[in-house]
């Protein structure tokens, strides 16, 4: 062998050695242990890759350091983790959906009245029309409870006199009941509309002022109309 290549052989061995012991510490580094649990969460065992059984558990991955690298959760965690995800993004689609709307709001606001006494006197022509169907129903639940106690004095005359009372009378009582009974749950019902027609109005109105930035003149609202005797 001459000495050129003798030279040669002995530079490819070193190169070969020094490659050795470079790879050695970076194989080294790059090894892994996997760790999982069971259903607990307790960990039951350690390896290079997770047993099938325990592949939907959580597991977690450590160098050779025994420093964590990754963490699997289970797929119980992952399910719990998507739907609190779709449940966050859906809160947030209806908190945009609520401030569009807002907005809409406030914008029609601005640009209906031009002050708050505008908002005042509308609240007032409303409550003005049901005011005066509450007169007409108050009116019309006073006729049906004298009807309805007339009845009841004559059947209750009837009783005292030991007569049987008849099917026709029981019956026209029972309708005299029923309609005074309506009538009342019509009051009833327009008291809450009128009650949240200014409900609705004062907030109108307390966001207007908001926007505006400016001073309230407000006004009461109108007297009902007398009711007729």
């Amino acid at each position: 062998m001459s000495e050129r290549s003798a030279f040669l052989s002995a530079t490819s061995a070193c190169a070969a050695l020094a490659l050795l012991l470079t790879a050695a510490p970076l194989a080294q580094a790059q090894q892994k242990i996997i760790c999982w649990k069971d259903k607990t969460g307790k960990v039951v065992g350690c390896g290079d890759r997770v047993p099938p059984e325990f592949q939907q558990n959580e597991s977690k991955t450590l160098d050779n350091r025994g420093i964590t690298r990754q963490t699997n959760v289970s797929a119980e965690e992952a399910a719990r983790l998507k739907l609190e995800a779709e449940k966050k993004a859906a809160l947030k689609v209806e908190d945009d959906r609520k401030i569009a709307e807002q907005r809409r709001q406030d914008s029609a606001l601005v640009n209906t009245y031009t002050s708050d006494k505008e908002i005042d006197q509308r609240r007032d022509r409303e409550v003005q029309v049901v005011d005066l169907q509450l007169v007409h129903l108050k009116s019309s639940l006073k006729n049906a409870a004298e009807a309805e106690a007339v009845l009841l004095k004559r059947n209750g005359d009837i009783a005292k006199s030991g007569k049987q009372l008849s099917p026709a009378l029981a019956d026209e009582l029972a309708r005299s009941t029923d309609e005074r009974k309506r009538v009342e749950a019509r009051v009833a019902e327009k008291e809450k509309d009128k009650a949240a027609i200014i409900a609705r109005y004062a907030e109108q109105k307390a966001r207007y002022l908001e926007l505006r930035g400016g001073s309230t003149t407000t006004t009461q609202p109108a007297p009902a109309p007398a009711a007729k005797k």
